[in-house]
């Protein structure tokens, strides 16, 4: 197993032509949470698209478990152990819940659904409910646990919190950091609730406008708020070439 599970180096990409995200470099290692934060339109997703293999790189490279990520076959990334959950949760709303979960495991595991359901145990009571039916934060539980139980090894969540109260971030947020570091599962986790995913990650990088203006530890990044809003929000004091490293 290499050190990091997922190394991304120099990397822009984006549409028609145009870079969305430029100059991104990004390592996520076994038990570890790398944040990517940002406001709306900083490239978040983009970014997670090109880590999959979704999205052409125009410059630098992308390695997971060891391998080079390419655009020609992304759905050997999910064989391997790369698992995406994309901000529309990516669910089929007239299926159950339990149809989602047989789905997401070519082999049943009873075992694996037993740790899914007391990770997320709402899902319990809901076994034969459609997805269609589910709240939005029951909907992400099942997302979340429909890609754990394939025992991912590199795990990409995009807006966890997206339309859901902060209440039930707070419960999911802190399930994932356990069963990743319980698993040794590497995360990339995309969120708007800035504090609430530093409270559960390792690592974090800001980006702006396509650019990653700020990185470093979860806990010095909540230390020194001053600097963490002056990025978050693209205050004048960064230039086209910033890219401030804090202490890991």
């Amino acid at each position: 197993m290499p050190e990091n599970l997922l190394t991304a180096a120099g990397v822009t990409a984006g549409y028609n032509g145009v870079p969305a995200i430029r100059g991104l470099d990004l390592t996520v290692g076994p038990g570890e949470i790398v944040s990517l934060l940002g406001p709306n339109g900083a490239g978040k997703t983009t970014t997670l698209l090109s880590l999959v293999g979704l999205l052409p790189l125009m410059k630098g490279s992308v390695t997971a478990l060891g391998e080079p990520v390419s655009t020609r076959r992304p759905h050997l990334m999910a064989r391997r152990g790369v698992a995406l959950v994309p901000d529309d949760r990516g669910l089929f709303y007239g299926l159950t819940v339990r149809d989602h979960l047989r789905l997401a495991r070519r082999r049943p595991s009873p075992e694996r659904e037993k740790l899914i359901f007391e990770s997320f145990p709402a899902l319990a009571k809901l076994e034969g409910r459609k997805a269609g039916l589910l709240s939005g934060g029951e909907q992400q539980m099942l997302a979340i646990g429909a890609a754990l139980l394939g025992e991912p090894k590199i795990l990409l969540v995009d807006e966890m919190s997206l339309g859901l109260a902060p209440k039930i971030v707070q419960e999911m947020l802190p399930a994932v950091r356990d069963l990743a570091r319980r698993e040794g599962i590497g995360v990339v986790l995309v969120e708007q609730h800035v504090e609430l995913a530093l409270a559960v990650s390792d690592r974090a990088i800001i980006l702006n406008h396509g650019r990653p203006v700020l990185a470093g530890a979860a806990a010095e990044l909540l230390r020194k708020r001053e600097r963490l809003e002056a990025a978050y929000f693209g205050a004048n004091e960064f230039s086209d070439t910033d890219h401030e490293v804090m202490p890991a």
